[in-house]
């Protein structure tokens, strides 16, 4: 960048008694950022100055004599060498000469700080400045997670005349630019050029860049042994490594070596090597303090000793692969920079170019290419857990194994693969790499981690595996209560079968001691009180003609009843106006199950339910998906689950037993649950008694058949 103009101490140009000085030229020259800057100089001396602005060296020096005076809005020509400039460049210079005489331009940076402002605010970052400087504000787009962070980092450049942004925060990861520069109009109108913002999710410009940049970065430097001051060991630190069970041999093939610091400090070096030559060196002085060469390359440590091999074994630290190769294992290599206090939340890797703290593992990605079985042996503390973690979501949880460490004699638990050197010996360090453990995979089992569930089974320890009596010796030959099963229960209104479920419950209860979680949306609070009071105290609750002349139970009974309630049923109510989800019932279930260790969970009716599915799923897709998840809830919690059904309209209904094909919706309630029951109340006199209660029983556990068989029982009001 050129620009004609005095010595710092002289005006450049000169209107209405006020002066720019070289000084303030300059600036304003660097901050409209132009390319090239052409002015004369109009003072009585008439002295010309082309001035390199980066270098600040004096390039032409040239004294002119006796020249007319040159007013303010008059630019001249430059010399020859100047003919060469951007005519832009000159243009706007001349106008901004122009409307300094008419005192119309406010100093040119606060002028960019207020557009880079407005083209700022306009994409939601504030700042409390705007000046060029480094400042951290509330991302607009992820607003800092549940803490507010202030995690958008935004630098403003020198000039004033870019920003570039973005969000710290794993989840969100935004990142982006704005950039202004000079307009074709008259002044400095300084206009948006580029404005974007790209989620992490896809790359950015700035991201191809720095890639493209990276490709190019100047290879890292191969250090040698020389170079990096290295020296045999001392027998001092052969002895530390002889106490940790290291031999020389190992120390001579793995070319450990020492150097002296400051103060005549010695340090063990570690060099890494990739084909035999040294791309990096890591220290460890004294108190555990480590440090690596600047600029040296992000390998694995032992990279030279996995060269074509099938089967890799990873540890934690340099030390840790010395031990693996003392028990016979040199296809062992070291992580270069330890592990991290926690794993990250996030299943979705970032992108290569943002994954710097594992970036040893893509710069050697090509040596795992063909590698079919990677032994994870890090340490067995938590941030060692975590780095399996992270390299089993990079490398592929498919193929890795991991190492489960032994307890030593005293019975703690032995951290690291040296401690198991150290502490049980070679053999020990080497069986258990041997018998090193799949990873686990989400969702993906072995049956032996089910063998004590199979035995318990076998041996009906648990005492339910075959079901809970139901109370009524007549119904449990056909249907008992089984822990983690799904019944389906429907019948035509006022048939009884919330009344039904209500003495079941009480069976269970009195029986087994167990307690219920109650979503019966139909029923007044105090109305299902009074019945499982009834049913529990077996008197009546008012002096009323059903109760045939039975006293009512007393405040002491009605007292006692309450604590029973409160101690036995927990009630799952929507205040509002809105109807509940399944997804809300089962939220609550769950804490229910968690807080009170509720065995059974009732819902009743399906139809007070909301069932707002999709524009594009069919009654039948969302039946299933409801039914699906409500199995999955009683299998998961060990909890069965009773669900009241109502079925269709029966256009010409005569008083028959519908089944569960009639339930209105879908035949999924028949395809799905574990078992079917219709209740059903005689409404014939010819039939049998008006009082009569049938219950039809569809077993669908043992086949998909509709096996009824017919009870009766007494009438339960």
């Amino acid at each position: 960048m050129l620009l004609a103009g005095q010595l710092a101490s002289r005006p450049v140009y000169q209107s209405r008694g006020r002066c720019i000085t070289l000084s303030k030229s300059l600036m304003l020259a660097s901050q409209i950022g132009l390319v090239r800057c052409a002015a004369v100089l109009v003072d009585s001396s008439l002295f010309f100055d082309s001035i390199d602005l980066l270098s600040g060296k004096l390039l032409h020096d040239r004294r002119w004599s006796k020249r007319p005076p040159i007013t303010p809005a008059r630019v001249w020509k430059s010399h020859e060498r100047g003919r060469q400039f951007n005519t832009r460049c000159t243009s706007s210079f001349q106008n901004y000469a122009l409307e300094e005489s008419n005192g119309a331009v406010s100093h040119s940076v606060s002028s960019h700080e207020h557009s880079l402002q407005e083209e700022l605010e306009n994409i939601r970052i504030k700042l409390s400045d705007y000046r060029p400087g480094q400042y951290r504000t509330l991302c607009p787009w992820c607003e800092g997670g549940s803490t507010r962070e202030k995690s958008l980092s935004v630098r403003i450049s020198n000039d004033g005349l870019n920003a570039v942004f973005q969000c710290h925060r794993g989840k969100c990861g935004a990142v982006g630019f704005k950039e202004l520069f000079d307009s074709e109009s008259k002044g400095i109108n300084v206009t948006t050029k580029n404005s974007h913002v790209i989620s992490a999710s896809v790359k950015s410009d700035i991201r191809e860049k720095v890639a493209a940049r990276d490709q190019h970065k100047t290879p890292a430097p191969c250090f040698t042994a020389d170079h990096l001051g290295l020296t045999p060991l001392s027998q001092e630190v052969v002895s530390y490594f002889q106490n940790r069970c290291i031999t020389q041999d190992t120390l001579k093939r793995n070319g450990i070596m020492q150097v002296v610091k400051s103060s005549n400090q010695v340090a063990v070096a570690f060099p890494f090597k990739r084909d035999g030559k040294i791309v990096n060196c890591k220290y460890r002085g004294t108190q555990k303090r480590f440090w690596q060469e600047k600029g040296g390359e992000k390998v694995l440590y032992g990279l030279d000793d996995i060269k074509n091999v099938k089967d890799i074994i990873i540890v934690e630290g340099e030390i840790d692969k010395l031990s693996m190769e003392e028990a016979g294992f040199l296809n062992c290599v070291s992580v270069p920079d330890g592990a991290p206090p926690k794993a990250s939340p996030d299943e979705n890797l970032p992108p290569i170019q943002e994954d710097k703290k594992y970036g040893y593992l893509w710069t050697c990605k090509d040596y795992f290419e063909k590698v079919t079985r990677i032994v994870l042996a890090t340490d067995s503390d938590e941030p060692g857990l975590a780095l399996a973690e992270e390299l089993a979501r990079r490398l592929g949880r498919e193929r890795c194994w991991r190492v489960k460490w032994p307890k030593g004699e005293d019975g703690k638990q032995l951290k690291d693969a040296n401690e198991v050197l150290v502490r049980l010996g070679k053999e020990a360090l080497r069986a258990v790499v041997e018998k090193s453990e799949l990873y686990p995979i989400r969702g993906l089992f072995p049956f032996s981690n089910f063998y004590k569930e199979i035995d318990d089974y076998y041996h009906l320890r648990l005492g339910d595996e075959r079901g809970v009596s139901t109370g009524w010796l007549g119904l449990d030959e056909f249907y008992r209560v089984v822990p983690g099963e799904l019944t389906i229960i429907t019948g035509v209104p006022n048939s009884g079968k919330s009344e039904w479920i209500d003495a079941l419950m009480c069976n269970l209860n009195s029986s087994k001691s167990w307690t219920f979680a109650l979503c019966s949306m139909e029923n007044k609070v105090r109305e299902h009180a009074r019945k499982l009071l009834e049913k529990h105290l077996k008197k009546p609750f008012f002096d009323a003609p059903y109760s045939n002349s039975v006293p009512r139970m007393t405040r002491e009974d009605l007292e006692g009843g309450k604590k029973w309630l409160n101690d036995n049923f927990f009630l799952i109510r929507c205040e509002d106006n809105e109807l509940p989800s399944m997804d809300w019932v089962l939220k609550l279930a769950k804490a229910a199950v968690l807080r009170h260790g509720i065995r059974g969970l009732v819902i009743d009716p399906y139809n007070e339910l909301d069932h707002q599915r999709p524009s594009n799923q069919t009654e039948t897709e969302y039946v299933s998906q409801i039914l699906t998840k409500v199995k999955r809830f009683a299998q998961h919690h060990d909890c069965h689950v009773w669900f009241v059904a109502h079925p269709k309209q029966l256009q010409t209904w005569r008083g028959q037993a519908p089944n569960l094909y009639d339930i209105s919706g879908s035949a999924h309630f028949i395809n799905k649950c574990d078992n079917g029951l219709v209740i059903h109340r005689n409404r014939d006199s010819d039939a049998g008694p008006l009082d009569e209660v049938k219950s039809l029983i569809e077993d669908l556990t043992f086949n998909k058949t509709c096996l009824q068989q017919l009870f009766q029982e007494n009438s339960l009001q």
